[in-house]
């Protein structure tokens, strides 16, 4: 232990010394500069997208479907910035309405953000919230947000920006509700080791229900499984129960259970291995229900007979080796245009399947040769599905089960129907594609050569496999050949002696 007089400090200051306290205002110095200065690229940066958002509107003018016009129009702007940001076109489309209505519906906050009184924070939330402030009281809300804003930190003044708004807000909030109510919608955010969120936006009530059902589901299951565990363990099992519930640190839930408590399982249960936790379970029922539940409201149902809605069953595209298939390895395998995914949920996928599509790759560089069924279907476009895997524009994931098939040369020009002169393209590219300056070229292979209205150049190769075998010939020795491995992408094949096998 050293005493404050040791340290050269005075008590509970935490700076040693003048030097410290010298070296502490240079790095608070440098600080505000940095601060400044970012301040000042984040705001050019808004100005560039409003602008681009401008322009937008300018090459749509006199166009005879000028809604569309300015879709196309902006959607061939976005792609074009999306190479200089690093980012997909969509991202930047968004990207720039935002600065565009930034820029247009609240001036004031941006003088007050050029003027260094609030920081990029508090104009996402004034942004935020102000956005349900009609435009006759936006001027009023900005002023009384902005100074609110002033001295605080960005997530304090939320709630306060809320409560502002709605005391300007002419209308009712229920009336408000039930039109924010047609927005709803679920979407899917890909996360990593093979797994996504899956995002619905519903009203608070509905959301609070799912909630509460799953919870309440989830709890029966763990229940049951409690009292087998109790029925197969005696009074070990009580005692066991009676002592997690009275540890220190085990919450109730709130409908007075113990998330904590009901999680082990003992010899003799009938829910052998079954240590899912609360969490787990609500998440395998919110699955299954979704996955192979039947909707309440079925307007294909006819008189007391059920409808088609709840035979529908989702569709995914898999690529995965014979070898991951067979056990040999654990490689992933591939979930088309989304991510890797685990060798035993590709095994349980492909035990499930109805159909099977068998895919011949190049041995090195795994492109696609030749695809073939079990049972009759549109060979080309299982094969260009496969090749693609999503949409071929630059940077678009967009899997190639939800694209369009197009011809790189339209038909109409002469263009014929081959996989060579096809590619699978987004509702959203495709048109960017037909109704905007960018063209495309596609080359052997299936490389495909994006050029944008600014003269920039993008080449979209074919989407490498994770799956691939490569060719390895080790240093000299009698009895040694080169032997093709299976191995994921980007990984090293490591050589076997091959004196038994046949020479290829």
């Amino acid at each position: 232990m050293h005493s404050n007089d040791e340290l050269g400090g005075r008590p509970g200051s935490g700076i040693g010394s003048d030097g410290d306290v010298d070296a502490v205002a240079v790095l608070v110095a440098d600080a505000e500069g940095a601060a400044d200065a970012a301040r000042l690229a984040q705001i050019r940066e808004v100005r560039v997208l409003a602008a681009a958002g401008v322009l937008a509107e300018k090459q749509a003018v006199g166009a005879s479907e000028k809604v569309k016009a300015r879709e196309m129009a902006l959607r061939g702007i976005a792609a074009e910035l999306a190479g200089v940001f690093i980012a997909t076109d969509r991202t930047l489309q968004r990207r720039i309405d935002e600065a565009r209505d930034l820029v247009d519906n609240f001036p004031l906050t941006m003088a007050a953000w050029e003027d260094g009184r609030i920081v990029r924070g508090h104009v996402r939330v004034i942004q935020e919230v102000g956005c349900l402030v009609p435009v006759e009281g936006r001027a009023e809300f900005e002023r009384v947000a902005i100074e609110r804003c002033e001295g605080e930190t960005p997530n304090r003044v939320r709630d306060a920006l809320r409560t502002i708004a709605e005391r300007i807000h002419p209308r009712t909030f229920t009336e408000r509700h039930e039109e924010a109510a047609a927005g709803r919608g679920v979407r899917v955010q890909t996360g990593p080791d093979g797994m996504s969120d899956l995002i619905a936006t519903l009203p608070t009530v509905i959301a609070d229900g799912i909630v509460d059902r799953l919870t309440r589901q989830a709890r029966e299951i763990i229940n049951a499984r409690a009292q087998a565990d109790a029925a197969g363990g005696g009074a070990d099992a009580d005692a066991d129960a009676d002592a997690r519930a009275e540890a220190p640190g085990v919450r109730a839930d709130a409908n007075g259970g113990s998330p904590g408590a009901d999680t082990t399982i003992r010899d003799g249960s009938s829910f052998v291995d079954d240590a899912r936790s609360i969490d787990q379970v609500r998440a395998d029922v919110f699955s299954d229900l979704l996955l192979a539940g039947t909707p309440a409201l079925d307007p294909t149902g006819t008189g007391d007979e059920n409808g088609t809605l709840g035979a529908i069953r989702a569709h995914v595209q898999v690529a995965v080796s014979a070898l991951t298939l067979m056990g040999q390895d654990d490689g992933p395998a591939d979930l088309a245009g989304r991510s890797p995914i685990d060798a035993n949920t590709a095994r349980e996928l492909a035990g499930n399947a109805t159909s099977w599509d068998r895919l011949l790759t190049h041995p090195v560089t795994g492109t696609v040769l030749e695809c073939d069924s079990y049972r009759p279907t549109a060979a080309m476009v299982r094969l260009l599905r496969a090749r693609d895997r999503h949409c071929r524009f630059p940077g678009c994931r967009q899997p190639a089960i939800r694209c369009e098939i197009d011809h790189t040369i339209a038909a109409s020009d002469g263009g014929a129907t081959h996989v060579r002169n096809l590619a699978n393209l987004c509702k959203r590219h495709h048109d960017v594609k037909h109704h905007t300056r960018w063209r495309v070229r596609q080359l052997a292979g299936g490389r495909l050569i994006w050029t944008s209205p600014t003269g920039r150049v993008y080449r979209e190769d074919v989407p490498p496999p994770l799956v691939a075998f490569t060719v390895t010939e080790p240093p000299g020795g009698d009895g040694w050949h080169s032997v093709l491995h299976a191995a994921p992408t980007g990984s090293v094949a490591v050589a076997r002696p091959a004196r038994s096998a046949p020479p290829f």
